[in-house]
C-alpha cells in the first residue's frame, strides 16, 4: 500500500493524455484565487472570531494567514513542478503512496463538500438579512437555521432546517449539472464585486474605530478559559482558517495555466497577500466601530448556551455582532450606513453562489482525478449525454452540500471543513520535504526557500491549529477517515490503476 506509488512521469503523461487546454495567466489566476478566498470566512465568520477572541481576532488573522504562506509555499513547489489537477491528492500520490494520498483525497472531499455547506449557510444569514430590510419578512427562526449539535445531543429549539440555505445548494448543484461553469471575465467581475464591497466597509468603518473598543485585547486569552476547547485567539485562528481556505483552488487549476512554473506561485501567494491585508482592515474597522460585544466569556459560538443568549439580547432589541448572521452589513447599519449595509448584504447575495460553485467545481475535479486512478467507480465520473457534465458525481454532492447546509451552523461546518484542509495541507509540507530527499535532481521551477524551516513550521502550524478546533469538528476527522479506509479496502485497493500495474490511464 505504502510502496504503491505513482511516479511523476506517469502522472504528467496521464495528464498530457487527457489534458485541458491552457489559457490562464498570472493575473487571471490571482484573481481565481481571491475568487475563491474572499466569500464566507470574511463575510460571516467575522462574527464568530469575535466572539472566540475579542479584539485579539486581529492575531487570529495574522496566524492563519500565517500558517496558509508557509503551506502555499510547499504547494508552490509542488505545483510548479507537477502541473496537474488533483491538488493535494496527486503531490501526495508521487510522494508518500496510494493509501495516504487516497487520505489525503478523503480528506478533501471533506472540505470542498462542507465548505461548499458553510458558504451556502452564510449565504443564507445575508440574503434573510437583505430581504428583513428591504421588506420586514422574516422567515420563522426554526426555518431559518438548522438545530444546534453537541457531543451531549441536538437542540432543536432555536432552529430545524435552514431552508434558503438547501434552496441556494441545490440551486447551484442543478445550475452545475446544465453545464454552468464561469467564465475568466464573469469570475473577474464576481471579485471585483466582493473586493469593492469590502473596500466600502473600510473606506465607511474604519473612521468610526472607537480605541476604547479594543479594551480588553484578549479577552478569552490566547487559548481559552480552562475547559473550553477552540477558544481563545489560536482558536478563533483555527476557525478564521476558513477564511483563507480556497488558495488550493489555484494549484487545481494548474493544468489549465500558461507557463505553470512561473505563474502558479505568483498566484497562490499574490492571492494570499492580497487578501490577508483586507482581513486586516475588515476585523479593524468591524471591531472598531461597534466592538466585539461577546456575549459571554467562553461560550462557544452557535452553542445552545450561546443562542439562547443572543435571543435574550434579541429580545430586548439588542444584536451584538457575534450574533449577527450578517456581520459586516450589521456593522454599517450599526452605524447608520444602512443603505451600504444593505449593498454589502447585496454583494454577498451576488458573490457568495460562485464560490458554492467554486467548491462544488473543485469537489467534483478531486473525484474525477480520484475516479481516473481507478480509486472511485468509473461511473460516478460518468458525463452526461447532453449536458456533457459529471452530473452523477454532482448530484451525490450537491444533495449532501444541501442536507449539511439544512442541518449545521455555519461556525460548526467551518470548522469541520477546516479540519480536513489541514490534514491535506499537512500532508503537502511533509511531501515537499520527502520529494527533495527522495529526488533532489528532478527540475523545481519554483524551489521553496529555506524548505528544511518552512516545511516544518507549515506542518507544525496546521497540526496546531487542528488541535486547537473545537472538539466536535476535531472528531468528525478520523470518523469520517475511518469511513474512507473501509471504502478503500473494499474497493480502492482491489481497482487502483496503480496496484493493476496500469499506469497510462
Amino acid at each position: 500500500m505504502f510502496g504503491r506509488v505513482k511516479p511523476l512521469d506517469a502522472i504528467l503523461a496521464t495528464a498530457e493524455k487527457k489534458s485541458l487546454h491552457r489559457s490562464l495567466g498570472p493575473v487571471q489566476l490571482t484573481l481565481l484565487g481571491v475568487g475563491a478566498i474572499i466569500g464566507t470566512g470574511i463575510f460571516v465568520l467575522t462574527a464568530a472570531a469575535a466572539q472566540k477572541a475579542g479584539p485579539g481576532m486581529m492575531w487570529s488573522f495574522v496566524i492563519a494567514g500565517f500558517v496558509c504562506a508557509v503551506a502555499a509555499l510547499c504547494y508552490s513547489e509542488l505545483a510548479s513542478m507537477v502541473p496537474v489537477s488533483g491538488s493535494a491528492y496527486t503531490y501526495s500520490y508521487a510522494v508518500v503512496g496510494e493509501l495516504l494520498a487516497w487520505m489525503v483525497g478523503w480528506a478533501l472531499i471533506l472540505e470542498y463538500a462542507v465548505a461548499a455547506s458553510a458558504v451556502s449557510v452564510g449565504w443564507s444569514g445575508y440574503f434573510m438579512g437583505l430581504v428583513k430590510s428591504w421588506t420586514g419578512f422574516t422567515l420563522p427562526p426554526q426555518l431559518a437555521a438548522g438545530p444546534t449539535w453537541t457531543l451531549s445531543g441536538v437542540d432543536f429549539s432555536h432552529g430545524i432546517i435552514n431552508v434558503p440555505a438547501v434552496v441556494v445548494a441545490l440551486g447551484v448543484t442543478l445550475l452545475l449539472m446544465r453545464g454552468t461553469k464561469e467564465s475568466a471575465t464573469f469570475n473577474a467581475v464576481l471579485v471585483a464585486i466582493k473586493v469593492a464591497a469590502l473596500t466600502m466597509f473600510v473606506v465607511l468603518a474604519l473612521p468610526r474605530m472607537n480605541a476604547e473598543h479594543f479594551a480588553p485585547f484578549a479577552p478569552n486569552g490566547w487559548f481559552g478559559p480552562a475547559g473550553s476547547s477552540g477558544m481563545g485567539i489560536i482558536g478563533a485562528a483555527a476557525s478564521i482558517f476558513f477564511a483563507y481556505v480556497g488558495f488550493d483552488a489555484v494549484s487545481t487549476a494548474a493544468e489549465e495555466t500558461k507557463n505553470p512554473q512561473r505563474n502558479v506561485p505568483i498566484g497562490l501567494i499574490g492571492s494570499l497577500a492580497i487578501c490577508t491585508v483586507f482581513y486586516l482592515l475588515v476585523a479593524a474597522g468591524a471591531i472598531g466601530a461597534i466592538g466585539a460585544q461577546p456575549t459571554a466569556l467562553g461560550v462557544q459560538p452557535g452553542s445552545a448556551e450561546f443562542t439562547a443568549q443572543c435571543a435574550a439580547l434579541a429580545a430586548k432589541g439588542s444584536t451584538p455582532l457575534v450574533c449577527s448572521n450578517e456581520a459586516l452589513a450589521h456593522v454599517l447599519r450599526s452605524i447608520n450606513y444602512t443603505r451600504a449595509g444593505d449593498l454589502i448584504g447585496l454583494a454577498a447575495n451576488l458573490a457568495l453562489p460562485s464560490v458554492i460553485l467554486m467548491m462544488l467545481y473543485g469537489q467534483t475535479r478531486i473525484f474525477f482525478v480520484m475516479a481516473r486512478d481507478g480509486l472511485l467507480p468509473a461511473k460516478l465520473a460518468t458525463i452526461h449525454p447532453k449536458w456533457k457534465t459529471p452530473h452523477i458525481v454532482t448530484l451525490m454532492t450537491g444533495v449532501f452540500v444541501a442536507i449539511a447546509a439544512a442541518l449545521l451552523p455555519v461556525g460548526q461546518l467551518a470548522d469541520i471543513s477546516n479540519s480536513g484542509t489541514l490534514f491535506a495541507f499537512f500532508m503537502v509540507s511533509v511531501a515537499v520535504m520527502i520529494l527533495r530527499v527522495r529526488d533532489p535532481g528532478r527540475v523545481r521551477p519554483f524551489r521553496t526557500p529555506l524548505i528544511w524551516v518552512v516545511a516544518p513550521v507549515a506542518a507544525l502550524g496546521c497540526v496546531g491549529l487542528f488541535f486547537n478546533l473545537p472538539t466536535e469538528a476535531m472528531l468528525v476527522l478520523p470518523i469520517w477517515g475511518a469511513f474512507g479506509l473501509a471504502f478503500y479496502f473494499l474497493y480502492g485497493y482491489r481497482k487502483s490503476h496503480v496496484g493493476r500495474g496500469i499506469m497510462d490511464q
